[in-house]
Parts: C-alpha cells; sequence; structure tokens
C-alpha cells in the first residue's frame, strides 16, 4: 500500500502516502476545501473551533485554458474571477506551513472548462459537446486540445514540484455520474483518459511531487493499482446523519481493492468523529466542500466542528 503508482516518485511524495497508510485507522486527517484568495472557510472554521484543518483543498477551475467568457453567465464570471490566483496562495500557504516535510497537506480538484467549444461552466456535460472518446484518438481535435490544456496545467502544477512540495493530485472526479463532460460516455472512458494523464505527467512531464488520486467506485472502471496511490469518494448524503461512512468504504474498497488507502475526497457532513474514531473505519481522510459546506452552521454545526477539531483522533494543522 505504500508504494507509490509513479516509481520516481520524488522522496516527499513517496513521505506523504506512506504518511496517509499510517494514519489511516489511527486518525482522521481534516480537510477543508477552498476556491478562493481570502479562504473563508478556514478563517470560519478557526473561529469556531481555535484549529485550521490540516489539508487544504484548492480549484484549478480558473486556470482552464479554454473560457468561453463571451457566454457565460454571472455566475460562472464570478466563480472564474474569484479562483484566479488561487495557486500563488496554495504555493505560499504550502511552503509557510512545510507541505514538504508534510506539516500540512495539499490537493487540487479540476473542474476542466472542456478544452474545445463549450459556454458557460463548461466543465458541465450540458454546456458542452465535447466527447472525451475522440480524445483516445491520436491527431483529432479533441486530442490536441486536451494534450495542450494539459501542457498548461503541468507548469502550473511543475511550480509545487520545484518547491518539493506532494500533491493530492485528483483528475476527472465523480466519473461515475454524467454531469461533466469527462463521464459522459461513462466512467470506462473517463478511466482512460485518466491513464493517459497518468502516462504523460509522469513519463513526460516529470511531475514526480504528485500523487494520483482515483475517484470513484465502479469496479469496471478502476484504472488499476498500477495507476493510483490513493482511492477516493465524493459523498453527498441526501439527508443529514451522524456517521463513519463505513458503508462508502465497504462499496469503494469492493470495487477498487484493498490495496490502497482510502479518502472522503469530498463531503458535504463530515464524518462523525465519535464514530469514525470509535469504529476505525480507515479513511486517511476527509474534506469538506467549499463555502456553505462549512460555514452554514447547519450542515455542519459549531458544535460538531468542535468536537472534530479538539477531538485526540483528528488531525489538524
Amino acid at each position: 500500500m505504500t508504494k507509490t503508482a509513479n516509481k520516481n516518485a520524488s522522496v516527499e511524495a513517496k513521505k506523504l502516502l506512506a504518511y496517509l497508510n499510517e494514519t489511516a485507522g489511527e486518525k482522521i486527517i481534516t480537510g477543508q476545501h477552498t476556491q478562493t484568495n481570502p479562504m473563508e472557510e478556514i478563517s470560519y472554521i478557526k473561529s469556531v473551533s481555535g484549529h485550521e484543518p490540516f489539508l487544504r483543498g484548492f480549484e484549478l477551475l480558473g486556470y482552464s485554458p479554454n473560457i468561453n467568457y463571451k457566454d457565460a453567465d454571472e455566475a460562472c464570471l464570478t466563480e472564474v474571477a474569484e479562483n484566479k490566483g488561487t495557486m500563488d496562495t496554495a504555493l505560499a500557504w504550502a511552503k509557510k506551513n512545510n507541505a514538504s516535510d508534510i506539516k500540512c497537506l495539499l490537493t487540487f480538484s479540476f473542474h476542466w472548462f472542456s478544452p474545445l467549444g463549450g459556454r458557460d461552466k463548461s466543465f458541465y456535460a450540458k454546456n458542452t459537446d465535447f466527447d472525451p472518446e475522440k480524445v483516445l484518438v491520436n491527431g483529432t481535435p479533441e486530442n490536441k486540445a486536451f494534450y495542450s490544456d494539459m501542457d498548461h496545467i503541468a507548469e502550473i502544477l511543475d511550480k509545487f514540484k520545484q518547491e518539493r512540495i506532494p500533491i493530492l493530485w485528483r483528475p476527472f472526479h465523480e466519473s461515475y455520474g454524467t454531469w461533466f463532460w469527462w463521464g459522459r460516455k461513462g466512467p470506462e472512458v473517463a478511466c482512460k483518459l485518466y491513464r493517459l494523464m497518468f502516462d504523460y505527467y509522469v513519463h513526460e512531464k516529470h511531475l514526480d511531487n504528485l500523487l494520483w488520486v482515483w475517484n470513484c467506485d465502479v469496479a469496471s472502471a478502476y484504472p488499476g493499482d498500477e495507476y493510483v496511490d490513493v482511492n477516493s469518494i465524493d459523498v453527498y448524503l441526501e439527508e443529514k446523519k451522524a456517521t463513519d461512512y463505513k458503508a462508502e468504504y465497504e462499496k469503494l474498497v469492493s470495487a477498487c481493492g484493498k490495496n490502497k488507502v482510502c479518502a472522503l475526497a469530498e463531503v458535504g457532513y463530515n464524518p462523525d468523529v465519535d464514530l469514525v474514531s470509535s469504529s476505525k473505519v480507515p479513511w486517511a481522510y476527509y474534506m469538506t466542500w467549499s463555502k456553505e459546506f462549512a460555514m452554514d452552521g447547519v450542515r455542519n454545526t459549531e458544535n460538531e466542528l468542535c468536537r472534530m477539531y479538539s477531538s485526540d483522533y483528528s488531525v489538524k494543522l
């Protein structure tokens, strides 16, 4: 479980994977997604609990090379504008808190605006006719645009490599659904895109600071242990309940095997720290989604945040 998928992974990436494996089932790493420079979610959590999450999630959507500004509504333009500059913020935060020595953790999500065409928030399949299956054919416009976008994002990721900062990299997330363009042809096609990116970033771009996080619980779509460092799932319960997400863990392991450490890559409701510390369901970390999911005081109450962040079972900054 502690052998990295990338045989040439950096010392820091290997150390991070070992740390996740050591933590899972013994503690749970607290995490929070942010996508704006003020990172108001972090300030809120600290004001309520006195602590900050150990893992911080950042977003690359505003760095997509193919954003159709002329055909985007105000919500889209606002989201893109708020996301600008956040990679500089991520880098500064990681350096300040010594991420290279695993004193804090970074994870990146990428709501990738479709590499060709599209309107508005074109990471949504409904807003683009981009065909992910055509990416798999060498020389097609889709294939060329896909690799061009990957080159652009690789330059950003390389800045973290130069600083020896490991990243939990989670591309093509939620491919079990059809709402994003990479999932519109099914998770098996998304798996092939994931493998293309892995091979390109590992063997051509040598982004050895990345740990590869797969985010799907469909057995037929699993890329294979040789492509994955962390198996993860996103869970948004229809109704709030205290849970350790044991059923979701068992489904994920059933689909992807027991050879990889597991994580709750996105949740709307945090796991109940008392339940998970009792059951020892081996989630290495969880990451709460941004804005209202973190701060509305309903999905995750102040009392629940205080219990999580004051618990000996949780890892916080």
